[in-house]
């Protein structure tokens, strides 16, 4: 494993030698002067542990040391983005309910055209988080600029590697945004399921081109046909359409990347209008402040540009721009039409929210979109195991909720378990993610308490508006619901859904919903069943 991670370095120019005599000259590990020393004489001795181990205690950070190319000068380059005007680029994210092959199908994408080689990386790429490789699911959408030759033609295709959980929703909301078309993948095997569903109406709402794909044609009890025909009674997609294909062998991938050329329009842009872009994601780099990723709409962008937000006031330059490739890689400049990340020294990611519309300082231009931010539906109070632990866990947050601006927090205080945090997350799923990050990436062990939903209150009487400063009170913890005596009515949520079921099933899910909820509001019996 140690080797494995080691050759990454001698990707980047650097022998083992010269790395070791750099670590020893700085005097960073002491043990390193005489181990590297005898291990250099000794060919087949175990130097790469030893010196890895050495890079580790200076980069904290075997990832982002490795393959952050853009401050590389012998690292990957670019050809001159000038060349990809918007007719020549092709924006898309692959959208699909949970397990339905995403992340394999992104990394056959990447080496069939070229951006990474066969063999070389593990399986799913463009899942970093050791959590999503642990759970084998995304909870982070990803992106990646590819360059793919048809017809004599380069195109530039940015592709966007969305979760498939209802949680994470708000992940397939913000990519969509960015894109020009989706890739709407089916397993073969399964069907289409919830998921399928949610995000085939959010990309229909939002007027984006749908490319259906039938995946793991190659498992032994898939059924393409069938499948196929439950697309076209559920979603009124004609067979015709749906591409099949195996993203694990890579078997029809390339006909995909034809349709996504073919199917998807280009963005519409100009580059001699003011420059305007769309923020759809940000994350922030220990070393080098938060990364910002920008879908540029009109005009153009190059490093040392003064940039503001239409959100803020605040005026900053840029520092560094470029595409993940999928990793950072520096350009000279951005262009209509293309995405990429910019870098301008910002120290957290609420300066940098999601849907923002960014610009020249000298050319403001009004909002392309209007900021939506998350909504967290399930909420728990976080405590350290022990209270001399406070600050430290603290820390732990601070830096956690850097990477992750959907968690809300406010201070609260238990008389069991001292103070602590009360979290709001986007659902259950996201909670357990969170705390597993939390201990994965910070090594913080923490107590959490059973999640509650909001619940509103409506006060009867003046003496409560005015203590509360309002007549209606939501409220996130149970220790905070009011006395009955003085509230009208309580609210709980609720949510408007949509069972799709066959007809033998109906009976016993009417008697939970009697049970659970008011009556249907509604019903449609369709021939033939789905």
């Amino acid at each position: 494993m140690h080797c494995g991670r080691f050759r990454r370095f001698g990707e980047l120019g650097v022998g083992i030698k010269q790395l070791a005599n750099r670590l020893s000259s700085r005097r960073i590990h002491g043990r390193l002067s005489s181990a590297h020393n005898s291990s250099l004489a000794h060919p087949k001795s175990l130097r790469p542990r030893v010196i890895f181990n050495s890079i580790r205690s200076v980069c904290c950070s075997r990832v982002v040391f490795a393959v952050d190319y853009s401050r590389d000068p012998d690292g990957p380059k670019l050809p001159d983005l000038q060349d990809f005007p918007p007719e020549l680029i092709r924006n898309f994210c692959i959208v699909a309910h949970v397990d339905h092959g995403k992340s394999t199908l992104a990394d056959r994408i990447l080496e069939i055209t070229g951006t990474i080689k066969p063999g070389s990386h593990d399986n799913q790429v463009l899942d970093r988080l050791e959590v999503e490789r642990e759970r084998g699911i995304t909870v982070k959408a990803q992106t990646a600029s590819l360059f793919y030759e048809l017809d004599g033609k380069t195109y530039l295709l940015n592709l966007i590697d969305t979760p498939g959980h209802v949680d994470f929703n708000y992940e397939v909301a913000r990519s969509l945004a960015a894109c020009q078309g989706v890739v709407l993948l089916v397993d073969a095997n399964q069907g289409v399921q919830a998921q399928t569903l949610a995000t085939f109406y959010s990309a229909f709402e939002a007027d984006k081109t749908i490319i259906p794909a039938l995946n793991k044609i190659d498992l032994k009890h898939a059924n393409p046909d069938a499948v196929a025909a439950q697309m076209k009674k559920a979603l009124d997609i004609e067979p015709s359409e749906v591409l099949r294909i195996s993203a694990k062998l890579g078997t029809g991938v390339p006909d995909l990347l034809r349709a996504i050329v073919h199917r998807i329009p280009p963005p519409v842009g100009n580059v001699n209008k003011p420059f305007r872009g769309l923020v759809f994601d940000s994350w922030f780099d220990k070393r080098r402040g938060v990364v910002t990723l920008v879908a540029v709409v009109d005009g153009q962008l190059k490093k040392e540009d003064k940039i503001s937000f239409v959100s803020s006031d605040k005026v900053y330059e840029v520092k560094d721009i470029g595409l993940m490739r999928p990793d950072k890689v520096s350009a000279e400049k951005l262009y209509a039409g293309q995405v990429g990340y910019i870098m301008c020294g910002m120290k957290t990611t609420k300066e940098a929210q999601i849907g923002d519309t960014v610009s020249h300082k000298s050319s403001p231009v009004p909002p392309i979109l209007p900021i939506r931010p998350a909504k967290q539906m399930v909420f728990a109070g976080v405590y350290p195991e022990d209270q001399s632990q406070n600050e430290s866990l603290r820390g732990s947050l601070d830096k956690l909720m850097l990477n992750d601006s959907s968690v809300s927090v406010t201070m609260e205080q238990s008389a069991a378990l001292g103070q602590g945090w009360r979290l709001g997350f986007l659902g259950l799923l996201h909670m357990e993610v969170f705390l597993q990050r939390l201990e994965y990436e910070h090594g913080a062990t923490c107590i959490a308490t059973i999640p509650s939903v909001p619940y509103r209150a409506k006060f009867k009487f003046e003496k409560q508006i005015k203590e509360f400063r309002t007549e209606v009170l939501t409220v996130v913890n149970p220790q905070s619901i009011p006395e009955a005596s003085v509230v009208s009515e309580f609210s709980e949520p609720w949510v408007m859904g949509t069972i799709l079921t066959p007809s033998e099933y109906m009976g016993e899910i009417l008697a939970i919903c009697m049970v659970r909820s008011p009556p249907a509001q509604g019903m449609d019996v369709r021939r033939p069943e789905i």
